[in-house]
């Protein structure tokens, strides 16, 4: 929480509570204890001065708590022996310090009660109000780890959520100069062969791909309709540089549309169908996307036509963006996402995005 102040106060809170269910359940335990002692003080003996009265008993006992708490807040350390040994020797020295200050309060206030203010009468309460003080501070110090562990926590948590939207950010930024330095590429081409007004349509198709692709959150998932809605557009820009050797294919079921998919994670895929498959033959290209679920996962399979001659590995920049996809699956979903990339068959080449199965 900012500031850790959220926090503070419902560490209050929970320390109030906690003390307070401490104190009722530890005098209902005297009070238990007392009923079946069976031992009754004669009129003329005297009796020791610890209990005597309610009233400072409850006066007394919620001061010294305070005091033990806060010192325990402050002094704590990093290591839980030294914890222990000073919630021991805290609690010992509030408890003597209690027991000496409220025998001096009955001596002023109880002098005629017949109370026996020896400390040699009174030790094994002492010694029992050290022990009620010691529980007290173990308890409250593993309540004070307990909120520094999930206070760290939090802070880890919101320093990793930020550090995975900058990675995101990144890793989606590397997608838009690839894409723009592509199409850039091909409106030059036009332009030097003469078709300038396919290459006009090529720019405005341009513009209105950047305006919606920048009003995009890289950090939040998108609908896989709006997705594929997206690629259309890119192919779009596409078409018009191999409106004669390429041929394009979408097969995904209306329900499995609704799926969440993070947002761009199809575009290197779709580009590098273009760019190693188009780009590399001479005839006729065939570029299809499938979408599937499969139990809780979501399959998409980008598949192109490629040189049945080519040799493998891959060609010289042909892994830029499948490396940029494989790294936004590991930073959204860690090793719940991957991306695997190969031939399947000569002639033929198929990127398999495996993700979990979400909607919204």
């Amino acid at each position: 929480m900012e500031d850790g102040r959220p926090t503070r106060t419902f560490l209050f809170g929970e320390a109030f509570k906690l003390g307070l269910t401490y104190l009722v359940l530890t005098a209902l335990l005297f009070g238990i204890s007392a009923i079946f002692s069976g031992s009754q003080p004669s009129e003329t003996a005297s009796e020791g001065f610890v209990g005597h009265s309610a009233v400072v008993v409850l006066v007394s006992g919620v001061l010294s708590f305070s005091i033990m708490s806060i010192a325990v807040w402050r002094f704590r350390g990093t290591r839980m022996i030294y914890n222990i040994i000073a919630c021991f020797l805290i609690s010992g020295l509030v408890s003597a310090a209690d027991f000496f200050l409220t025998r001096e309060l009955y001596e002023v206030l109880y002098a005629g009660d017949n109370l026996d203010f020896s400390i040699s009468s009174n030790i094994n309460d002492l010694f029992i109000c050290w022990a009620g003080f010691f529980g007290w501070s173990s308890v409250f110090l593993t309540l004070l780890y307990s909120f520094d562990v999930r206070d760290r926590e939090r802070r880890l948590a919101a320093v990793r959520e930020e550090a995975l939207s900058a990675q995101m950010r990144a890793l989606r930024y590397q997608v838009n100069p690839h894409f723009l330095f592509n199409t850039l590429n091909s409106i030059a081409g036009l332009i030097e062969g003469g078709s300038a007004t396919r290459a006009e349509r090529m720019v405005i198709s341009l513009s209105r791909f950047l305006r919606t692709t920048l009003t995009l959150d890289p950090f939040h998932d998108v609908r896989l309709s709006e997705e594929l809605a997206l690629q259309e557009e890119y192919l779009e820009i596409e078409h018009e540089r191999f409106s004669d050797r390429m041929t394009f294919h979408i097969d995904v079921p209306d329900d499995v549309r609704q799926a969440l998919v993070p947002s761009l994670i199809l575009q290197p895929l779709i580009e590098n169908a273009i760019k190693h498959g188009v780009g590399a033959l001479v005839g006729t290209v065939n570029i299809s996307l499938n979408a599937r679920r499969e139990a809780d996962r979501l399959l998409v399979t980008v598949e192109n036509d490629m040189p049945r001659e080519a040799v493998w590995p891959k060609p010289v920049g042909m892994g830029v963006g499948l490396r940029n996809v494989s790294e936004r699956l590991r930073a959204r979903f860690q090793d719940d996402g991957r991306l695997s990339a190969g031939p399947a068959e000569p002639g033929l080449y198929r990127a398999t995005l495996d993700m979990p199965w979400r909607v919204g």
